[in-house]
């Protein structure tokens, strides 16, 4: 659904991806409103980092086309207005965390400092500015991670993994500033395989073999599945081949 007919974040057009025999992503399309959260859900091999990297723009579809802020990716002037944090930490070690956050927005264009700074203290990090990346805790690298991804203030934002191996204090704090950042308008898309952050999402996607198997809301996908527990709505999707949109 795209109500009142506003032009999507993203869209994708029967997107494949092949690695030899496998078919990683399998004929997924679908359009996103911007200003929305969506949470990419499936388990471990279901498609959606593969996915999330054809929307990036990072890897070339087998067939089909994906689409971002109204442009074909994979897109170099589109890339400005595109956040990526990726499931591993994508920050060097030997860097301050300034100097981290400074070298990834500056790759954007960005070379205000109060920008930077802005980041840092959004993720609680501005104390720590002159620490090198290797003596941050984990939790600690995950938040860099974040305010690399945010400096350059991104109108669509891919979140892949964010909150793998963080605390519930920390992975509170997270949602916290992912529907800020949505209020503002910045259209996210979050992949887990955590149902129980399903919830924290304003409509989710359903990933399994490559397909997208249901999309709705937490409650719409409940309520269709005959079913109180979202994981096991998710499972009784699994065997569906027809996606609803």
């Amino acid at each position: 659904m795209n109500p009142g007919n506003v032009a999507p974040a993203v869209r994708a057009i029967d997107l494949v991806k092949v690695f030899g025999d496998i078919r990683a992503v399998d004929g997924v399309s679908f359009e996103l409103p911007p200003g929305r959260i969506y949470g990419l859900l499936g388990p471990n091999g279901s498609g959606k980092t593969t996915l999330i990297r054809l929307l990036t723009g990072l890897a070339k579809a087998t067939h089909g086309r994906a689409e971002v802020l109204g442009l074909a990716m994979p897109s170099r002037e589109n890339l400005e207005h595109i956040g990526y944090m990726t499931q591993s930490d994508g920050v060097y070690p030997t860097l301050t965390v300034l100097d981290n956050v400074r070298f990834f927005a500056a790759l954007f264009g960005v070379r205000d400092k109060a920008a930077v700074m802005e980041a840092l203290a959004m993720v609680e990090l501005a104390d720590r500015a002159k620490a090198a990346a290797m003596n941050l805790s984990g939790g600690q690298r995950r938040r860099l991670s974040l305010a690399c991804a945010l400096a350059h203030k991104p109108r669509m934002l891919f979140l892949d993994e964010p909150t793998v191996g963080v605390d519930p204090q920390l992975r509170a704090q997270f949602w916290r500033h992912f529907r800020a950042f949505a209020d503002e308008g910045t259209t996210i898309v979050v992949s887990s395989h955590v149902m129980d952050e399903a919830d924290r999402c304003d409509e989710l996607l359903f990933m399994r073999s490559g397909a997208l198997i249901a999309r709705g809301t937490g409650d719409e996908l409940r309520q269709r599945a005959g079913t109180g527990d979202l994981e096991q709505a998710f499972l009784s999707f699994a065997g569906e081949v027809e996606v609803t949109r």
